[in-house]
C-alpha cells in the first residue's frame, strides 16, 4: 500500500507552535535531532506494508530521507485538497490502488510495526474508511501529562489517531463540502457530532453513545462504509499540536535514541599489526 504523508501545516502567529516553528512547516520543526515528519518517514521505511511514500506540502529541499520510493506535492492550501493531490498521485505511480494509508508528519513516535498493524487491519476490514481511536487510560498510561481532546462515550473515552486506512476513489471524489466541513471541525467533537446529526450530538451530550452507535451513525450520514477501530498503540494518536506535547515528544524520543545506541551491536576493534 502506498502512504500519504500530509505535512503541509504552517502554524499561524497566534496559533500555539507558531514560537517553535516561526512561519516554517510545523512538520521540520527538531524532535530529537531530527525533523518532525523524518521520524514518520523512519517508521514508513522500516514498515514491510508501505510500497511508495508521497509527502503533500513540502519539496525536495527539505532534505529529508526515506528508504522507499519517495514522491513530493506541493501545498494546496486545505487539507481535503491536500488528500486529494495524493490521492491523485499515487494512482499516477498505481493505477490500481484501491486503498491509501493516510498519516500525520507529527506523530513521530510511530515505529514500523504499528504502521503495518494498520495497514493490515484496515485491508481486513474491506470498507471505505478506517479510523483508528486510542482509549484515555493508553493513551495516558504511555504519555502522561499529553492532554488530548477526549471523546465521552458510553463504553469509552477515546481520542482520534492520526494514521488511518481510506478507499482512494472516495479520497479523489470532485464532492469535498462535507469532508471539508468534518477536517475544519476535527478538533471538537461537540461540532463534529452536531455536523453529522442532531440525534448523535443528543446522545453524546447525554452519555448514551457508543462507540458502534456513532460508527453507524455518522457511516449512514455520510453515506458510506467504514469502522472505528480501537488501536492499541498510543502513539498514533499522539500528535504535537501544542508546545508540552512538543517537550514530551523531543524527551521520548531521546530515550528511543539513548536505547538505541546501547543495544547496537559495537564495531570490531581493530588489531594493531605488529
Amino acid at each position: 500500500m502506498d502512504a500519504i504523508v500530509t505535512a503541509g501545516g504552517v502554524p499561524l502567529p497566534e496559533e500555539p507552535l507558531y514560537d517553535a516553528t516561526r512561519g516554517n512547516p510545523k512538520a521540520l520543526v527538531d524532535v530529537a535531532g531530527k525533523p518532525m515528519v523524518q521520524w514518520v518517514l523512519d517508521a514508513l521505511t522500516d514498515a514491510s506494508s508501505v510500497d511508495n511514500v508521497i509527502i503533500v506540502g513540502l519539496t525536495e529541499k527539505s532534505g529529508l530521507k526515506c528508504g522507499k520510493n519517495m514522491y513530493y506535492v506541493s501545498n494546496q492550501g486545505k487539507m481535503v485538497e491536500n488528500l486529494q493531490a495524493g490521492a491523485k498521485k499515487v494512482l499516477e505511480i498505481n493505477k490500481q490502488a484501491e486503498y491509501v494509508l493516510i498519516v500525520s508528519s507529527d506523530i513521530p513516535a510511530i515505529n514500523g510495526e504499528m504502521v503495518d498493524w494498520v495497514v493490515k487491519t484496515g485491508l481486513e476490514a474491506k470498507v471505505d474508511v478506517i479510523y483508528n481511536v486510542i482509549q484515555r487510560e493508553v493513551m495516558e498510561k504511555r504519555f502522561p501529562g499529553s492532554k488530548r481532546t477526549w471523546t465521552r462515550l458510553k463504553d469509552l473515552e477515546v481520542c482520534g489517531g492520526d494514521m488511518n486506512v481510506g478507499r482512494i476513489g472516495l479520497i479523489v471524489n470532485d464532492d469535498t463540502a462535507m469532508w471539508e466541513k468534518i477536517t475544519d471541525s476535527r478538533k471538537s467533537p461537540l461540532k463534529q457530532a452536531a455536523l453529522i446529526g442532531f440525534d448523535t450530538a443528543f446522545l453524546l451530550l447525554t452519555g448514551k453513545l457508543t462507540l458502534q452507535k456513532a460508527e453507524t451513525n455518522i457511516m449512514s450520514r455520510l453515506n458510506i462504509t467504514g469502522k472505528a477501530i480501537v488501536c492499541p498503540y498510543a502513539e498514533v494518536g499522539m500528535d504535537v499540536d501544542k508546545p508540552h506535547q512538543l517537550e514530551i515528544m523531543r524527551l521520548d524520543l531521546k530515550k528511543r535514541l539513548k536505547k538505541a545506541a546501547k543495544t547496537a551491536p559495537s564495531s570490531p576493534k581493530k588489531i594493531k599489526k605488529k
